[in-house]
Parts: C-alpha cells; sequence; structure tokens
C-alpha cells in the first residue's frame, strides 16, 4: 500500500522539532487506515507560529475546500448573537414570534400537552429544548444518518424537517427552565435548522446572504460558502469541489444530503481566521458579547464527553488522552465527517481540520488531543 504523503503550507513558520512531530502524527492516522486523508490547521492568535498540512496517500493540497457539517453552527450561532445585538431578534424570545404563522405548533408534544410555545431562541441555540434530531430514527423509517453512513443520498427542505419533527418523532423531554443552575442538554440538529429559518424571518435575508454580509465580507474568507453559492438569483456550484468524504474505505457523494442540511464549505486558513474573531469578541458590536457563547454548560445526554453553551461544544483533555501533558480545555465545534474548529485557551491556540470521515466523531478529539501536546512541547522554553 501506498505510505502517506505530506504537503505543508509554505507559510509555516513552526520549528523543524515541531514540523516533524506533528506531521508523524497525521501520518499515522493515515497509515493506520483510520482515515483516507486528513488536513489540519493549527496557529497562535497572533499568527507567530502556525501549521497547516494535508496528509494522504496520494498528494493532498493543505488549502483545500471541505464540507465542515456541523462546525457551520458556529456560524449560525455568531448570526444569531449578531442579529440579538441589532434587536432583530431577542434570545429570550419564543420561537413562535419569528416562524411563519402555525409553523411551530404541536412540534413538542410533551405528556399530551403541547409545550411548544415555551421554547426560545435560547433553548435552541443550547439543545435544552427537547425536540428530536432530525437525523435520528423516525417512526417507521431508518435514520438519515445510517443512510449517510451507507452512502445514500437523500434531499429534503425546512417543511420537510417540522413534518419529521411532528408527526415522526418524539421530544425527549420537557423545555428546560434557563433560570436554574443547570438543564437537561441533547443535541439536536433540528433546532439550528429553526434558527436558520428564525434568522431568515427576522433579518429578512437568506442564510446565504448573512453568512456573506456578516462574516465573510467583513473577516475576509475568500472560501467559504454553501454548498452551492447563490449569485445574481440564481444557484451555482463552488469554483473548486471539496474534498471526498469517505464512510469506511468507500467514498460517499450525498449532493442532496449537504445541500439540504444548510452547512458550508470552507478551509482551514477561513476557519482559523473566524474561530479568532469569534474568540476575541471581534464578530460582534460588543467584545462582551462572546461570553454568552459559553453562559452555560450543560452535559450533552447523546454525546456525555462534551458539554454545550449556545452553540459551542467544550471538550476537557485529560492527561490519559494527551499522553502525561496536562489538562486542557478545547472550545469550538466538531461535526459528524471527522471536521473540527476548536481553540484552547490555556496555550492560545486555534485547531481546524477534517478527516472526511462520516461516523468518525471522536477522531478529531483524538488527532487534537496529539497535536496539542506536540504544541505545548514544542513550544516549551529552552532549559
Amino acid at each position: 500500500m501506498t505510505q502517506p504523503i505530506t504537503r505543508r503550507a509554505h507559510e509555516n513558520t513552526v520549528p523543524a522539532q515541531l514540523d516533524a512531530r506533528l506531521t508523524a502524527i497525521i501520518e499515522r492516522h493515515v497509515e493506520r487506515g483510520r482515515s483516507h486523508h486528513v488536513l489540519i490547521g493549527l496557529t497562535d492568535s497572533g499568527g507567530k507560529h502556525r501549521w497547516s498540512a494535508a496528509c494522504a496517500r496520494t498528494p493532498l493540497d493543505p488549502a483545500a475546500p471541505f464540507f465542515i457539517a456541523s462546525v457551520t453552527k458556529r456560524f449560525i450561532i455568531a448570526l444569531v448573537l449578531q442579529a440579538h445585538e441589532r434587536g432583530e431578534l431577542d434570545l429570550d424570545g419564543h420561537i413562535g414570534r419569528y416562524l411563519p404563522a402555525g409553523d411551530p405548533r404541536g412540534l413538542h408534544v410533551w405528556c399530551g400537552i403541547d409545550r411548544t410555545q415555551e421554547i426560545t431562541v435560547r433553548h435552541l441555540a443550547s439543545h435544552t429544548s427537547g425536540l428530536p434530531d432530525h437525523f435520528e430514527k423516525r417512526r417507521g423509517l431508518g435514520s438519515l444518518d445510517r443512510a449517510l453512513r451507507r452512502g445514500e443520498d437523500a434531499a429534503w427542505t425546512f417543511d420537510d424537517v417540522l413534518h419529521t419533527t411532528r408527526h415522526l418523532q418524539r421530544p425527549h423531554f420537557a423545555p428546560q427552565d434557563l433560570r436554574a443552575a443547570r438543564q437537561k442538554a441533547r443535541y439536536s440538529d433540528t433546532g439550528f435548522q429553526m434558527l436558520i429559518r428564525i434568522l431568515e424571518t427576522a433579518t429578512g435575508r437568506s442564510f446565504s446572504e448573512l453568512v456573506t454580509m456578516r462574516i465573510v465580507e467583513p473577516l475576509g474568507l475568500t472560501r467559504t460558502h454553501l454548498p452551492r453559492r447563490v449569485a445574481h438569483g440564481r444557484s451555482e456550484s463552488p469554483p473548486t469541489p471539496p474534498t471526498q468524504l469517505y464512510s469506511g474505505r468507500a467514498p460517499v457523494t450525498v449532493p442532496g444530503m449537504l445541500e439540504s442540511s444548510n452547512d458550508l464549505m470552507s478551509t482551514t486558513n477561513d476557519l482559523q481566521i473566524f474561530q479568532q474573531a469569534l474568540s476575541t469578541g471581534s464578530v460582534f458590536h460588543e467584545q462582551e458579547t462572546s461570553a454568552l457563547l459559553t453562559e452555560r454548560s450543560n452535559r450533552l445526554r447523546n454525546i456525555p464527553m462534551l458539554t454545550y453553551g449556545l452553540g459551542t461544544m467544550t471538550f476537557r483533555v485529560g492527561r490519559l488522552m494527551s499522553g502525561g501533558a496536562p489538562a486542557r480545555t478545547l472550545v469550538g465545534h466538531s461535526g459528524a465527517t471527522g471536521s473540527w474548529l476548536f481553540s484552547c485557551p490555556e496555550v492560545d491556540l486555534h485547531l481546524a481540520g477534517t478527516v472526511d470521515q462520516i461516523g468518525s466523531k471522536a477522531a478529531p478529539f483524538a488527532l487534537m488531543a496529539k497535536c496539542l501536546a506536540a504544541w505545548t512541547e514544542g513550544h516549551k522554553p529552552a532549559p
């Protein structure tokens, strides 16, 4: 079998020893067959030290765009908080205020009582509404998650999401009391699909327009967009196709699912610029707004290794996982295709990347833990 080939970005600025350690980590990951390839980028906030590379059995550009999956939730929550600052929506406003008449009714029936009217924007953003996940099993049908693993394509509309939630799934718990110290939380893609529609209704602009006008253009991102761009009122394919998705060793092509999910394409460089803007608060009018991202920390019932704030995952890297290095915290988001975008505040490091492997939800955290340990060791002052 062909040995892994690593291509590094020309602008890398890390010591040779650290470069060698990081390269070994991603090559070992590919060599052992854990994924077909790895795209990765690491940088400190000032950009003084940065490292980006791509490892695969055939040459792969480290600047290649890829499907970021649920890392898109970081963009969605940024837009929600921007709209909150502008007075376009209220985090504590009930979702019925922002959805077309009739849309919310019957979405959350708990113990025979329709509790939908209790759900707020903040509930959706923190996964504390109790709503099911559109990708989960549906009554009489399989789950979209399993279909994706099998490489079966599907397409749906927002109305389809509402129909599935209302008629083919059940809520997991009642909308939580957000005044309490802790809440039940369960990851739900449905809630963020609803946030997209709420944003569009509250601002009068499409999700694509909002991403472009309020994030992409102000931050100077050059390769971040929806799977199909909207230009001059029509949809067009992006100029550079994204890296290939895989399920096991089989390539997967699911254009309908990618477009229906409203998730973005991006690059490690664009994602790191965006993550730094979120971390510093520069993407908002008020820097204090960024504190809302981690205003609460509830453990996700269906992903117990993670706690969740507003569109924000927090993961604790223990000594065992990092090979004896000090425990660290990662704050950001991952995706079901093995994508990730996190910051480690203790060492001022931003990490972005993908393995483009459906179902590899743990791979990003294992890779980040190893890279974080290498980065910390590589920047220790000389004795």
